[in-house]
């Protein structure tokens, strides 16, 4: 699918992954908005690549439709990419025996209201518009992205709802793809393994703790780049052959349990 001159919506936009996306997006010639809650960040990358920024919560539907509505602005909205998400590390239950020391469930409440659901709400919105565009040549009218995890498949200790929300998004996958066939938008996931975003911290201890975490990548024993990710995110976009997959993005690693 050719993609140049569209618009765009990258949740999860202003840092890391979602940066790296957007900024391969313009590149492309493509109007990106990025929706993020981090203003600063987000209101600088939109001026940087000539988009636009929108406060986004993807846990608020009023706030995706702004971002529809925006990037309808811009141009033909083609694009959804859904980077926005969070994660949380916390045992099933305590070691007391006490109730009150099992996983907290408001946590885990929130990490699938924001990586599955929020998702969810992006691909219903996104789509809606989407399906009144006018197909291209070959009958495509839009191509979403979603960013899962390898966690879906080898979730660690500690890791239950993180795993059950990206599992979630690899689970939806096909059926949404099915679902959107009939409009001619394609929907793929990609489940990234290690990458390197500021999640880790900057600093000696920083690049220790994560030469630490690379060992357990097949090859090469490093972890991925943003940019790295993002060209998977653009490969799945324009390829118009790919659709109803998720695709692991990781050095081959598989997660031990802890």
């Amino acid at each position: 699918m050719d993609i140049t001159g569209a618009s765009a919506i990258v949740t999860g936009g202003a840092s890391g992954i979602g940066a790296a996306v957007a900024r391969q997006l313009a590149a492309k010639d493509v109007k990106v908005v990025v929706a993020d809650l981090n203003a600063e960040r987000g209101e600088a990358l939109a001026t940087e690549l000539g988009g636009a920024f929108v406060r986004v919560d993807v846990t608020d539907t009023e706030q995706i439709q702004a971002a529809v509505d925006k990037a309808s602005e811009l141009g033909e909205l083609r694009v959804l990419v859904n980077s926005a998400g969070i994660g949380w590390a916390q045992r099933t239950i305590g070691r007391d025996g006490d109730p009150a020391s099992a996983h907290d469930l408001g946590a885990f409440t929130q990490v699938v209201a924001i990586n599955l659901i929020g998702t969810f709400d992006a691909i219903r919105l996104a789509a809606t518009a989407m399906s009144r565009n006018e197909p291209d040549e070959g009958g495509e009218r839009g191509a979403i992205v979603n960013m899962a995890s390898v966690a879906a498949f080898d979730g660690q200790i500690g890791q239950a709802s993180y795993s059950a929300s990206k599992g979630g998004v690899v689970g939806m996958t096909l059926p949404v793809a099915r679902d959107l066939s009939a409009v001619g938008i394609r929907v793929n996931t990609i489940a990234p393994g290690l990458i390197d975003t500021p999640i880790y911290g900057e600093g000696e201890a920083s690049e220790e703790f994560k030469a630490n975490l690379a060992k357990n990548v097949l090859f090469p024993k490093r972890l991925g780049t943003p940019d790295e990710l993002a060209s998977m995110v653009i490969e799945c976009l324009t390829n118009s052959f790919m659709n109803g997959e998720t695709i692991r993005v990781d050095g081959g690693i598989r997660m031990p349990p802890k």
